[in-house]
């Protein structure tokens, strides 16, 4: 994913007959070379396209000798954002937004067929193809081991590609269950019997009540077991 810290040299434009008309030039290419100075930097395996939207045509502003384009605090250059242009030499300082729109296209791994929402995913239910990562907020699940054997969130439909907020991990137990709870120290590990307080899946936080009554909370490993530290 693209992130961009500082201003990356500013691509400042100095011109005395600087025009709005030629505001989108001036972020298309300082747009340009950000992606590619990040693309280098993050040695990125993603083919990244920008466009950059034109300017509200009823602005109405003073002229500018240099002009500066910036990425707004907060913002980044991923999917649909937005670029700053701020008049750094003129008669009066203005700031304005272009709309931008950043594609990065790499492999991933997407959906052969329709999905029930809650059926375990197998490694043959996605093919490999390219797809644009910055399309959709969630990451893409480029690694099979990360949606191999996870449970779909809501009914998928083919061609989706795999993204994080598709698959959850499975329940390993419901809420009432009778668990197992490793509870570790310096130098000592011990375990009991519990009961479990809500459902939980592997790398959740959960409470458990103990025989004595007194309610831990802990991570729930691969197995089912409740880890907590005394």
């Amino acid at each position: 994913m693209v992130r961009l810290l500082g201003s990356l040299g500013c691509a400042l434009l100095a011109s005395p007959a600087f025009a709005q008309a030629d505001w989108g030039q001036v972020a298309q290419r300082w747009a340009d070379e950000a992606l590619r100075s990040a693309a280098v930097t993050e040695a990125s395996p993603l083919r990244l396209e920008v466009v950059v939207g034109s300017p509200d045509p009823h602005l109405r502003l003073a002229p500018c000798a240099r002009v500066e384009p910036y990425l707004p605090t907060g913002a980044r250059l991923w999917g649909r954002t937005r670029l700053g242009l701020r008049c750094v030499e003129g008669a009066a300082r203005w700031n304005v937004f272009l709309p931008v729109t950043v594609k990065a296209f790499g492999p991933a791994w997407v959906l052969a067929g329709n999905v029930a929402s809650g059926a375990v995913l197998t490694a043959a239910d996605a093919v490999q193809a390219e797809v644009d990562w910055a399309a959709f907020p969630s990451p893409v699940l480029a690694d099979p081991s990360l949606w191999v054997g996870q449970v779909a969130t809501r009914p998928l439909q083919a061609g989706q590609a795999l993204r994080q907020a598709m698959v959850k991990a499975p329940q390993l137990f419901a809420f009432g269950a009778q668990v197992r709870v490793l509870a570790q120290g310096p130098g000592f590990a011990i375990t009991a019997a519990g009961q479990a307080l809500s459902g939980g899946a592997a790398g959740q936080t959960v409470r458990v009540r103990m025989t004595n009554g007194r309610i831990i909370q802990g991570i729930v490993l691969s197995d089912g077991t409740i880890n907590t530290q005394l």
